[in-house]
């Protein structure tokens, strides 16, 4: 029975702050807005929101960006909008969730009011180190599941492209009791290492495969003849509670709960050139626990205990927070995350 694709990596927009943000950000989620047909009046909220982001990040944030993107889950898309900095951070969320209350020379609509308009949203702040805030604004509502997933990728500075990727499918049929994920980090930077990923995402999404061995295996008689990648492939099992890992060169991966982490290894080697001996791995993933895949563009210090509440929120706040946080500035950084919440 073939699977079903979730949600995968697509185009990401990011937008340094400079003095021409507010305008570049609102033609941009505009354009994403109407390609996925939403009304006008609701293409104005968007706009209004992300001008808002724009001006906030202007006033107040040490660095920052928008990230714009259009994300799809099963047959429905949304525009999502996230803005990241790097400081000071929210001291008082609650209060700045207030109506009124908003960062001089903005439109003064405040969180608050986004959050009304938008059909998700969120924030997670860091005192001194950094804030995420997300608006996400569904054609046609979202499709609820067990597990929430999401990822992001942002691609080495100087370049348009990413070679890092990721995509989440069922493992098989429509059923969302056991999920497979990809992590892949397409070997250099740049078109050649984008199309790496490409390959890679398109051979997880063929493939019959139902365990993440035979996935890989799939995935590297793709990539034979490319530069190569490293790639992970996850396997989340409601049923069992379980998260099983088969992976091939740097990508870190780990189970966060409220007791620590428990780390999954990959193997050394290069997925389409060199594959050594495929293991598997496998760790508890119990309602409330988050499994964390992501490329070496991000260091593998961090630890959950670093983002308090951060796993309370949707998993592309959480990607996005952690990739804020311990991204390399000099590398592709892709991440995935797939959030278990209580029943």
């Amino acid at each position: 029975m073939n699977a079903t694709l979730l949600t995968e990596a697509g185009e990401v927009c990011w937008l340094r702050t400079d003095v021409a943000l507010a305008a570049a950000a609102r033609r941009q989620a505009g354009q994403f807005a109407r390609d996925i047909c939403l009304s006008e009046e609701r293409v104005a909220r968007v706009e209004l929101c992300v001008t808002e982001m724009a001006t906030n990040l202007l006033k107040h944030a040490e660095d920052g960006a928008l990230v714009l993107r259009v994300v799809r889950s099963r047959d429905r898309a949304a525009v999502e909008c996230l803005s990241v900095d790097s400081g000071p951070g929210i001291d008082d969320i609650q209060g700045a969730l207030r109506d009124g209350t908003s960062g001089s020379g903005s439109l003064g609509i405040g969180l608050g009011a986004i959050g009304r308009l938008a059909d998700a949203f969120g924030v997670h702040s860091l005192r001194g180190r950094g804030t995420v805030v997300l608006a996400r604004f569904w054609a046609g509502g979202p499709a609820p599941d067990p597990v929430e997933t999401a990822g992001l990728t942002r691609p080495i500075g100087g370049e348009q492209v990413c070679g890092d990727t990721w995509a989440v499918r069922t493992a098989a049929g429509d059923s969302s009791d056991a999920l497979l994920l990809l992590m892949c980090d397409g070997l250099g930077h740049g078109p050649l290492a984008a199309r790496v990923g490409d390959l890679a995402r398109g051979a997880f999404r063929d493939s019959r495969g139902t365990e993440p061995a035979a996935v890989l295996q799939d995935i590297h008689h793709a990539l034979r003849g490319s530069r190569g990648a490293a790639v992970a492939i996850a396997l989340v099992d409601l049923v069992r509670h379980r998260v099983e890992l088969c992976g091939v060169g740097n990508i870190t991966a780990l189970v966060a709960g409220r007791d620590g982490r428990s780390g999954l290894l990959s193997m050394p080697g290069i997925v389409g050139s060199h594959l050594p001996r495929l293991r598997t791995f496998d760790a508890g993933f119990p309602p409330g626990a988050a499994l964390v895949m992501h490329s070496d563009g991000l260091s593998d210090r961090w630890k959950p205990s670093d983002f308090p509440g951060l796993l309370a929120h949707d998993p592309s706040l959480v990607a996005a927070q952690i990739l804020n946080q311990v991204a390399v500035r000099r590398d592709d950084a892709g991440i995935v995350v797939a959030v278990h919440r209580q029943p």
